[in-house]
């Protein structure tokens, strides 16, 4: 099979990565980095989509949703997504892989920046500044930033590897490991929906035994029996097609949301 000619050479995904040094521009409540992830990519999709305006837009457009994972490990999340790209595989392929990698990717950076390389400048310099020497607070930005951004060149160079040879060997299961990935979605989404989303009916009413006695009968408690958490499963179903179906934003979901919350509690529906 004749290997296709691609469009992106190693300086178009090295860009990608230097651009993501403004990932936080645009955080938003909304698609917090979305704005910003798809400005970091947007002059390599124009060279990409060169020739097909409506392409361009259809995949600019499915990059403005919401994303969140640490600023120093986009470039790789990036270069894998552009050498997808650069090799026609398919939008929502491309999409899982790269909320896939949203997750792993935070842990990570996180882990690095935040509790290794931080608190180890952070260590060094106050010692130095305790001393009295004053360009200690400078130096520690200066590390910092330098460090950050060399990880963020590090990474857009891996990320560039590996989403290249990966294109090349797995053309053919780009789309099972795309299921696979949705399918981890699925079940992390679905773990986070039971065990953070709390809805309790508060809901009881009595009843005479034989004895003569009064049984308080719990309606969650019945719920429980026929399925756990499904109010929780109930509201987290009519969450996803609200914003799937219907377009709404984070600030509309929690207008509805409170109103729900309050009323119902109002009213002694929700315990």
């Amino acid at each position: 099979m004749e290997s296709k000619k691609l469009k992106l050479t190693q300086k178009d995904y090295m860009t990608a990565a230097l651009r993501s040094y403004f990932l936080q521009n645009a955080f938003n409540y909304t698609s917090y980095q979305g704005v910003s992830y798809l400005n970091t990519i947007m002059p390599a999709l124009k060279k990409i989509y060169k020739d097909d305006p409506e392409k361009l837009k259809e995949t600019a457009t499915a990059n403005l949703e919401f994303y969140n994972t640490n600023p120093q490990m986009v470039p790789f999340i990036t270069s894998m997504q552009l050498a997808m790209y650069d090799n026609d595989q398919s939008i929502s392929d491309t999409r899982s892989i790269k909320m896939a990698l949203m997750g792993p990717m935070s842990g990570i950076g996180d882990s690095i920046a935040q509790f290794g390389i931080a608190p180890l400048f952070s260590t060094l310099f106050a010692g130095l500044a305790l001393d009295g020497l004053g360009f200690a607070p400078m130096g520690f930005w200066f590390s910092m930033v330098v460090t950050m951004l060399a990880i963020k060149i590090l990474m857009g160079y891996l990320g560039f590897k590996l989403g290249t040879s990966v294109i090349e060997t797995l053309s053919d299961r780009i789309g099972k490991i795309s299921a696979a990935a949705n399918i981890v979605g699925v079940t992390v989404i679905s773990g986070l929906a039971t065990s953070f989303v709390k809805a309790n009916i508060a809901i009881q009413y009595a009843s005479k035994v034989e004895s003569g006695e009064k049984q308080v009968i719990a309606i969650q408690d019945i719920l429980d029996k026929i399925m756990p958490n499904m109010l929780a499963v109930l509201l987290t179903i009519l969450v996803f097609y609200l914003i799937k179906k219907k377009k709404w934003n984070t600030y509309q979901l929690l207008i509805l949301l409170f109103a729900i919350g309050i009323l119902a509690s109002v009213f002694g529906i929700l315990a």
